[in-house]
C-alpha cells in the first residue's frame, strides 16, 4: 500500500458537495463565513491544499458567482439534478480525473488534511473508505474509488437515494472515529453546521491564530459581497446636534430614540412627536416636546470600549443616580440557553455575514424583538429604543445579546428597568459593578451547556449540568 504523508498533495480527485437545500439554516449556508472565510471557500483551501484535483457539485452553480472560489477549481451541475448527495457522488465520480476521490460536505468548517491523508492511507484493497461512529457512518467525509460508480447509479435509478444505499454492493472499508483522533484529538473535522446555532458555536470557537490555508484575494465587487454596512449617522434633538455614530444603515428611527432614552434625553413618551431619518445622508432627527437639560452643552463625552469607538455622556461614576430595577422573573438555565438559540435563529444579519452584533429582548420565554448592527452598544439602543417607542414594561423582560457587556451596556439596561441582562461573551469588571448596583442580574459566557452568572443570581436558577 501507497501512503504519502510528506506534505504533497495527493494524486486524488476532491468533489466538495453543495446542492444541500440548507431547511434548518434559512440561507445558502456554503455561502456563510467563518472566521472571514465562506464555509465552502475553507473546505476549498484544505482539499486544494491535499488533493491534486478539486472541484464543486451543485444544484446552483449561479449562488457561487460572486464567491471566492481558487482559480484551478470548477463549478460542475448535477446530472440529475436535486438528487441529494448521492445525486452529487455520481457526477463526481463521472467526471473525476483520478481513481480515488474524496467526497465532502461544503459545511465542514475544521476539516483536517491530517484526516484525509489518514483515510488515504487505509484504501488498499477496497472501493470506499468510510469513518463510522455508533450513530453510524460518516460517508461526506469518505474516499470513493471511480469503479462505484455503477453501483451508485444503479442506487439512484431504482430510487434508493440514500448516500450509503450502494455499500452492500462494494467493499467498504470502516474507519472507527477513534482510530483519528491521533490526528484530530477532538474529531472537529467531523463537526458540520447545520442550524444558526451550529454557526454561531463555530464562530465562537475560531482560534485566534487561524488562517486559510491557501491565501484569498478578492475583487472589488467580491469584497463588498456579504459583508455588513456601516455608516456615519448624526443624531439630532430637534434641531440640536447630538452626536454621530457609526452605525449599521437599519432602524435608524429606533437608534436615535434609544440613544437618546439611555443617554437621559428622553425621559416622557408621551411627548415625543416623531422621528424623521434621512437614509441618503445618514441623519435622523427626534421631534419631541421635551427640552434638553440646561447642562445639555457642558456634558462630556466619553469614548467608549465598544465597536467603532461608541460615544457616551455617562462614565462609570454617574452609576449611583440610577434606580434599581424591580425584582424581575426568575429563570432557569435552560431559558436562558433556549433564547440564545431563538436569537441565533432570528439574527439574520449575523447569521449572513458573522460581522454584526444582536439583542433580543425576551418575555416568557419568547424573544419579541430583535436589533442588529456592526456596534453592540447600537443594537441595545435600537432594541431599547423600539422598547420604549411601543410602551413596553421592561421591567419582566430579558435581554440577550452576541456582544461583550461593558459598563456602558450595563447602565443602559438599568436605566431602561431590563433585570436580566445575557451574554454569549464576557462581561467586564465595571458592569459587574454597575449591575450589582442597580440590582441587574448579570449572565456571560452562556453558550456550549454552561454560563457564569456574575450578579443577583436568585434570578437564575441552575439546572443540570450548568456551572
Amino acid at each position: 500500500m501507497m501512503t504519502e504523508d510528506n506534505g504533497t498533495r495527493l494524486p486524488m480527485s476532491a468533489a466538495v458537495l453543495a446542492g444541500g437545500q440548507s431547511a434548518r439554516m434559512g440561507a445558502d449556508k456554503t455561502l456563510l463565513p467563518v472566521g472571514g472565510t465562506p464555509l465552502i471557500t475553507r473546505v476549498l483551501d484544505v482539499v486544494g491544499s491535499i488533493c491534486e484535483e478539486a472541484f464543486v457539485v451543485t444544484n446552483r452553480p449561479e449562488a457561487l458567482a460572486d464567491t471566492p472560489i481558487p482559480a484551478d477549481v470548477n463549478v460542475l451541475t448535477d446530472e440529475i439534478p436535486f438528487q441529494g448527495p448521492l445525486g452529487g457522488l455520481v457526477t463526481a465520480l463521472a467526471t473525476a480525473e483520478h481513481e480515488w476521490l474524496l467526497a465532502v460536505a461544503a459545511d465542514l468548517p475544521w476539516l483536517r488534511p491530517e484526516v484525509v491523508r489518514a483515510l488515504w492511507n487505509a484504501r488498499d484493497g477496497v472501493q470506499v473508505v468510510v469513518p463510522v461512529s455508533d450513530k453510524g457512518t460518516e460517508p461526506l467525509l469518505a474516499l470513493y474509488h471511480v469503479s462505484c460508480l455503477d453501483a451508485a447509479r444503479e442506487s439512484l435509478d431504482t430510487g434508493r437515494r440514500r448516500l450509503v444505499a450502494f455499500f452492500p454492493k462494494v467493499s467498504v472499508a470502516e474507519i472507527p472515529l477513534d482510530a483519528l483522533r491521533s490526528v484530530d484529538p477532538d474529531l472537529e473535522s467531523l463537526i458540520n453546521i447545520n442550524t444558526p446555532e451550529d454557526l454561531m458555536r463555530a464562530r465562537d470557537n475560531i482560534p485566534a491564530e487561524e488562517g486559510p490555508v491557501r491565501p484569498t484575494v478578492l475583487s472589488a465587487p467580491a469584497v463588498e459581497q456579504g459583508l455588513p454596512s456601516e455608516r456615519p449617522v448624526t443624531l439630532f434633538f430637534g434641531e440640536t446636534e447630538v452626536a454621530t455614530v457609526q452605525a449599521s444603515p437599519c432602524h435608524l428611527d429606533d437608534l436615535a430614540v434609544g440613544f437618546m432614552v439611555t443617554e437621559g434625553l428622553l425621559t416622557d413618551p408621551e411627548s415625543l412627536e416623531g422621528v424623521s431619518v434621512d437614509e441618503e445622508r445618514g441623519l435622523v432627527w427626534v421631534r419631541t416636546a421635551e427640552s434638553l437639560p440646561d447642562d445639555f452643552a457642558q456634558r462630556r463625552r466619553y469614548i467608549t470600549a465598544g465597536c467603532g469607538k461608541g460615544v457616551t455622556f455617562a462614565s462609570a461614576g454617574h452609576m449611583e443616580g440610577l434606580h434599581e430595577v424591580g425584582p424581575g422573573p426568575v429563570l432557569g438555565s435552560d431559558a436562558l440557553y433556549a433564547l440564545m438559540g431563538q436569537l441565533a435563529r432570528g439574527a439574520d444579519c449575523y447569521r449572513d455575514t458573522g460581522g454584526t452584533h444582536a439583542c433580543g429582548i425576551a418575555r416568557d420565554g419568547q424573544i419579541f424583538s430583535i436589533r442588529e448592527d456592526v456596534g453592540r452598544h447600537n443594537a441595545l439602543d435600537k432594541l431599547l429604543g423600539r422598547v420604549w417607542m411601543e410602551g413596553i414594561d421592561a421591567s419582566g423582560t430579558v435581554v440577550v445579546t452576541t456582544g461583550r457587556v461593558s459598563y456602558e451596556m450595563a447602565v443602559k439596561a438599568a436605566k431602561t428597568g431590563v433585570p436580566i441582562v445575557v451574554s454569549r461573551t464576557a462581561v467586564t469588571d465595571l458592569a459587574v459593578r454597575v449591575a450589582q448596583h442597580t440590582g441587574v442580574t448579570l449572565v456571560g459566557y452562556a453558550r456550549g451547556g454552561r454560563m457564569v452568572v456574575y450578579t443577583h443570581p436568585e434570578r437564575v436558577r441552575m439546572e443540570e449540568d450548568t456551572t
